[in-house]
């Protein structure tokens, strides 16, 4: 059966896919959006807005639909096409390569790892990127934390990032919110499919410095690169480039933390912001 096309004659996006789709189960349920708000525990103008399509939602809104209409999986189905809609065209190759990459390295220079963000984290670098309305940065958001199955999939890939000691040493506003960001991180860390180290200051420039650097291998045995920085983002497939940035991060590696001190060094630095909390205004 071929695509379906809308009146312009362009195949219709997924996201406008899944608004339809979670407008017609209500339409066909009978339900208001307030009977299905109590149902979901979700608020109705909420509700309306994924139905025509101003948000597509996150994971639990979806998995909480498919549950009162009996969808099984249909919804959450088309959400995992609909959140591709809030990637850049120029991201989206990407991510199409890190579903099936076996095993990823990732080096960053400045914040977390989006697939190691707890999800305020992710909002506040959302939020200090200025979007455009609370409805995008909520979209941007789900979207990232969506992204993070990949660690905990069955048969995920091996995982290790490199990460810059600056990355530990900016907090966020809220110092419990950091609190837990760091905790998540050394909690990560002692995942079987997780290796972290930590670059210290004291190893002085690199090659990297000032980007952020990802490497997938793929089943096929390929690898490209990802080079990013906080506005822009270039894949490299080209193999003399990639060879580069391969030594590049291999010497990087080198002269970062064990992985058993990266797990030290981040309850330290859990341990030094607690402590120099400023005492509370009176």
């Amino acid at each position: 059966m071929p695509a379906r096309k809308s009146i312009s004659g362009r195949k219709p996006s997924a996201r406008r896919l899944l608004a339809a789709e979670v407008a017609r189960l209500r339409a066909e349920s009978g339900k208001s959006l307030g009977q299905l708000a109590d149902e979901t525990t979700y608020d109705r103008t909420y509700l309306h807005k994924l139905e025509t399509g101003v948000r597509i939602g996150s994971p639990e809104v979806i998995a909480a639909l498919d549950k009162v209409y009996g969808t099984g999986e249909r919804l959450a189905m088309l959400w995992e096409l609909a959140r591709e809609d809030v990637f850049p065209d120029k991201y989206k190759r990407f991510m199409e390569l890190e579903a099936t990459a076996t095993v990823r390295y990732e080096y960053s220079a400045a914040t977390v790892p989006g697939l190691l963000q707890t999800e305020a984290y992710a909002r506040e670098v959302f939020q200090v990127g200025r979007p455009r309305s609370e409805d995008d940065l909520e979209e941007h958001v789900a979207a990232r934390m969506g992204r993070q199955d990949l660690l905990t999939r069955d048969d995920p890939p091996h995982y290790r990032a490199v990460l810059d000691e600056a990355v530990l040493r900016r907090p966020t506003r809220d110092p419990k919110m950091w609190e837990q960001q760091l905790n998540h991180l050394a909690q990560t860390a002692e995942w079987p499919n997780v290796t972290l180290q930590v670059l210290p200051f004291a190893a002085g420039l690199h090659d990297l410095l000032g980007g952020s650097l990802t490497v997938l291998w793929l089943p096929d045995g390929r690898s490209v690169g990802y080079v990013e920085s906080s506005k822009t983002g270039e894949l490299v497939e080209n193999a003399a480039d990639l060879e580069q940035l391969k030594l590049s991060y291999d010497l990087l590696r080198d002269s970062a933390l064990s992985p058993r001190e990266t797990v030290a060094f981040i309850r330290q630095v859990m341990e030094d912001s607690t402590t120099c909390d400023p005492p509370a205004q009176t």
